[in-house]
Order: C-alpha cells, then sequence, then structure tokens
C-alpha cells in the first residue's frame, strides 16, 4: 500500500488514494503502485518576460511529465492562480498529469499524462496581447527540448487558447528549423491544423456516455430530465446533443446564479440570454433557486459542468436524480461517493464522462501526423467509438468487482497501463 497521509487541500495526494483504491483491488505490489504514483518528470521554470512598460517580470512555469508507458505524453497547459500560490499550483499540475494518464487509458487512446501551467491569471492581470504573446514564446522556448509530436503534446487548458497553442507551435517550429510542425499541439484554429468537432468534444462525449448509462438503466432519454450545473461550453453542448436524443433541461446554472423551469428550458434559447444579458438568471419563465436545491432537484440526469468538490456528502443524501455526469473534473467529493453508491445512483466519472477533449486531441494528432484531414462527422463518430468502448468497459470492471463507476474506471485505466509497462519491462 502507498503509505500517504491524505491533506485534503493536496490535489496530488487525492489523485494518488484514488490510484491506491484501484491497486489494491487489483493487487498490484508496493513497487509497481509507487512507479505508477509519482510523475516521470515535472519541471519548474523560471520565465523572465519583458513587460510593456520596458521592466522585467519574473513568471513561474511548470511541466509535468507523469507517464508515458502508453505513448507520448498529452495534456493542457493553463494560466492560472490557485488560492494556494505557486507551490499549491506545482502539486495540482502533477495531480492533473497523473489524471491524463488514467483518462487517456479508460478510452484506450496511445498516450499517456502531462500537464502543464504558468502561475498568472491574465484576466484578472489584464495582461496586454503582446505581454502574453511573450509569455507563451518564452515558456515555449523553456518547455522546447522536453516536447514534440512523439514526445510531449501539450494542448489548451484554462485561460489559454487556440492563439496561444499557435505561438507555441510556432516558436518550436522556428526552434528546431521545421517549417510545419502541427504536430507537436492540439487545440490549433482550423486553419493552422485543428480538427473538426474540437469545440463541441467534451459535451458530445458526455452526451454519449449518457446515453450508454440510459441504456444500462432502461432509462428513457425521450422525455429525460436534465439538470446543468455550470453553463460553459462543456454543459451547453452536452445539454444540445442530449436535446437531441428526446432529452429536456429543467434547470441550469453559472457563476450568477442558478434557474429552474420543471416544464423545459430550450438550451439555444438560454445560450441566446446569456449571450444579451451575461447570464441566465432571469431567463423568461424560470425561478431562481439555490446552488443546493438545483443539485438536489429531482430529475434523470445531473450534469456537474462547473467547478470541483461541488457534491459534498450532505448534497449526495438528498439526491434525487439517476445518472449523475461527471463534465467538471473533481465536481463529487470523496466523502459523497459511497452515500451515491448506496443510493444506485450511477456516476460516470470525470476521467470518462468529459473524456471527449482528449479524444479529439488524440484525433487531431493523428491528422496532424498523417496529413490528411476528415470531415465533422467522421471524427465524431472516431471520438464516439472510444467513448463508448469506455463506458462498456468501465461497467464491466463494476460488475467484476462489485465497485462503483469510480473506481471501475480507475481500475480499467490501471490495467492498461500496467500492461503496457509489463510489455516495456525496465531497461536499463
Amino acid at each position: 500500500m502507498i503509505s500517504i497521509n491524505l491533506i485534503k487541500n493536496d490535489p496530488f495526494l487525492n489523485a494518488t488514494k484514488q490510484l491506491d483504491d484501484a491497486c489494491q483491488i487489483l493487487k498490484i505490489d508496493k513497487g509497481v503502485r509507487d512507479y505508477l504514483a509519482q510523475p516521470n518528470k515535472v519541471l519548474r521554470i523560471k520565465i523572465p518576460v519583458k513587460m510593456d512598460n520596458g521592466k522585467i517580470r519574473i513568471f513561474t512555469g511548470f511541466r509535468s511529465q507523469h507517464n508515458n508507458d502508453r505513448g507520448p505524453y498529452k495534456g493542457g497547459i493553463r494560466y492560472f492562480d490557485p488560492e494556494g500560490g505557486i507551490e499549491y499550483m506545482e502539486r495540482e499540475v502533477m495531480a492533473l498529469s497523473s489524471w491524463m494518464t488514467w483518462k487517456c487509458a479508460v478510452v484506450d487512446i496511445p498516450l499517456g499524462g502531462g500537464k502543464g501551467g504558468v502561475y498568472i491569471n491574465p484576466k484578472k492581470e489584464k495582461l496586454s496581447e503582446d505581454e502574453l504573446e511573450r509569455l507563451t514564446r518564452r515558456f515555449a522556448f523553456m518547455i522546447s527540448e522536453i516536447i514534440g509530436p512523439q514526445k510531449d503534446i501539450p494542448a489548451p487548458d484554462v485561460y489559454t487558447g487556440g492563439r496561444e497553442m499557435t505561438q507555441i507551435m510556432d516558436t518550436f517550429g522556428k526552434l528546431h528549423g521545421i517549417t510545419n510542425q502541427p504536430g507537436v499541439i492540439t487545440g490549433k484554429p482550423i486553419s493552422m491544423g485543428g480538427s473538426l468537432a474540437r469545440n463541441v468534444a467534451t459535451g458530445l462525449g458526455c452526451a454519449y456516455c449518457v446515453r450508454e448509462a440510459a441504456k444500462v438503466l432502461k432509462l428513457n432519454l425521450k422525455g429525460a430530465k436534465v439538470v446543468l450545473q455550470g453553463f460553459g461550453n462543456a454543459a451547453t453542448f452536452t445539454g444540445e446533443y442530449l436535446e437531441k436524443m428526446g432529452a429536456k433541461v429543467i434547470a441550469a446554472s453559472d457563476s450568477k446564479g442558478s434557474i429552474i423551469n420543471t416544464n423545459g428550458i430550450k438550451t439555444s434559447k438560454l445560450i441566446e440570454y446569456k449571450e444579451k444579458k451575461g447570464s441566465v438568471v432571469g431567463f423568461p419563465g424560470s425561478k431562481k433557486v439555490t446552488t443546493e436545491d438545483l443539485l438536489t432537484t429531482k430529475c434523470d440526469i445531473l450534469v456537474p459542468a462547473a467547478l470541483e468538490n461541488q457534491i459534498t456528502a450532505n448534497i449526495a443524501k438528498n439526491l434525487k436524480c439517476k445518472i449523475i455526469a461527471e463534465a467538471a473534473n473533481g465536481p463529487t467529493l470523496p466523502e459523497a461517493d459511497p452515500i451515491i453508491y448506496k443510493k444506485k445512483i450511477m456516476v460516470i466519472p470525470d476521467i470518462l464522462a468529459n473524456s471527449g477533449g482528449v479524444c479529439i486531441s488524440y484525433l487531431e494528432w493523428v491528422q496532424n501526423n498523417m496529413g490528411y484531414y476528415w470531415s465533422f462527422d467522421e471524427v465524431a463518430k472516431k471520438m464516439e467509438d472510444h467513448i463508448t468502448r469506455g463506458f462498456k468497459d468501465t461497467y464491466a470492471r463494476a460488475k467484476k468487482y462489485n465497485i462503483d463507476m469510480r473506481k471501475a474506471a480507475m481500475v480499467l485505466a490501471v490495467e492498461r497501463v500496467v500492461e503496457a509497462f509489463n510489455q516495456r519491462g525496465l531497461w536499463p
């Protein structure tokens, strides 16, 4: 057993605890467990940048490369300033790189786990476009030796997007004397070698998972009631695709508040309203409710797509849904899981429910490497195959070991990584 003192606010220890639970079920020995827990490499970088006022400012950046037994490292780069400061961000990046390893393995993508970040909130500090570009290109320069199409393939994350990915790709290409190397990074604009379906990936993948869960539970999606917590990209596309499958959204929330209308809320109309008013609150025909009321509303499908740590033990006791599809990362606290399992609510864990993004990232990388690009429907179908197979394989492990879906997903992922590790062996 991995010896850890679980600290509530340490995300890497939380990630290690989840791994340890899976290793115990699989009876994996301590040496291999310790190997699976620790990142292969964590790079901490000093990033000097000349600001618009002519002064030098030092930023701190990270790249954690967790495991590459199944393929090159894969994971986003975020520009963020978590409350715990720089030291906390390092642990967070390590945890996120670990979760990326398991996410790729669950949906059987031949990639490993990585994650990166710079301790800065560009929205809060209002960095200019020029300052952001200098920061991005300097960071790319600092990590250029450890990334590459067959080494480590970054992607967008919090407060980064297609522009930053293009700048990293361009910097990498110039440093290595390569005119065009789109496969070094994913999440690029279409004109720079990005993939169709990338913008809908997380929501569409989540909807596929819900569809498969409904089949298992014999739940008719026609008329099924959906609650969306967090009305960003993941939730809006989850809502739209579930509507196409016959379901109806009855409640939604954003940072300004939560609303409900049991007669149904058309997702497209709510998107239009939020674009005009800046929030879902006040949508015609809806009633404002608390976050707790939203989460515990009687429904068929609850989609937590906001922040982590939303479903506490107290919330779990009052849940009235049949499926929880975790479009957000870590929305359910560990102490809530046994309560939810006892209530026979099916949880589609985050590493499966929101894996659509990494599926499309993988498919973008494949297209970049072969220099041939698929249509939207072709990309979506290939993602659907990975997601549905991942769900079925996870559900099979849940039945085999009589465990909840979260533990089952980790068991499946660890099985696949350990198989690759055993095939490779240790050398030198």
